[in-house]
């Protein structure tokens, strides 16, 4: 299982991304520049500050170079997992739903946080446990969607992560951690599960979400 991950100009969690995706597959490294895909049976957005975060987050990145073989691969079912500001370019692409909005605390959140797991029948979450513990890092992390969108998110099964009651460290709406895509093949999610997949952390539980991954190209 080849799992290619990303690297723009301001990225900060790429190597710990292809550090994460190691353990279950190989991991491909991505220029933002290029337009080559190198055959990957996966694609990872990692998280950090993709060009500085000039106009909002996620927002320059999705033109990237990269991003036009992203979406084509995409939309002919390829998977792809965003995180944090991975997820920002997913939204800002419209491979996925909603928006991302500053946290209502108005400030920089980094904690660990309970997650529960909404969907475990999509190809991101088949391998994981039912609760998870992985940390959040971010300014601009709030899910916000119209109150229609929502309820279609919930009825069509795309809400996939939600925090745990108690844990919500943004104010996303409906607890809101992470969502997938109608077709199933595109997750977006806040937290941080590559810097959840060693023991040594104080929690693994993010490495089930990689390793659900394994075989979806084969």
């Amino acid at each position: 299982m080849k799992f290619g991950v990303i690297t723009f100009p301001g990225s900060c969690d790429d190597l710990d991304a292809q550090l994460a995706v190691a353990r279950v597959g190989t991991a491909v490294p991505l220029w933002h520049a290029d337009h080559d895909l190198q055959g990957v049976d996966a694609v990872i957005i990692p998280g950090g500050f993709s060009y500085g975060d000039y106009l909002r987050p996620g927002a320059v990145a999705r033109f990237a170079p990269i991003m036009t073989e992203v979406i084509e691969f995409a939309h002919a079912g390829g998977h792809v997992m965003g995180i944090c500001n991975g997820f920002q370019v997913l939204c800002e692409a419209r491979l996925l739903p909603g928006a991302l909005l500053t946290n209502t605390s108005l400030r920089f959140v980094c904690r660990q946080v309970s997650l529960e797991l909404v969907n475990p029948d999509t190809a991101f979450t088949r391998e994981a446990p039912a609760r998870l513990s992985i940390p959040v890092k971010h300014t601009t992390g709030r899910y916000y969607a119209p109150e229609p969108d929502l309820d279609r998110l919930e009825a069509n099964r795309q809400v996939v992560l939600r925090y745990a009651p108690g844990e919500n460290p943004n104010g996303s709406a409906r607890d809101i951690a992470g969502v997938i895509n109608e077709a199933g093949n595109v997750f977006g999610l806040m937290p941080h599960p590559e810097h959840a997949v060693d023991a040594l952390t104080g929690s693994t539980d993010g490495l089930g979400l990689f390793a659900s991954l394994r075989g979806c190209g084969l």
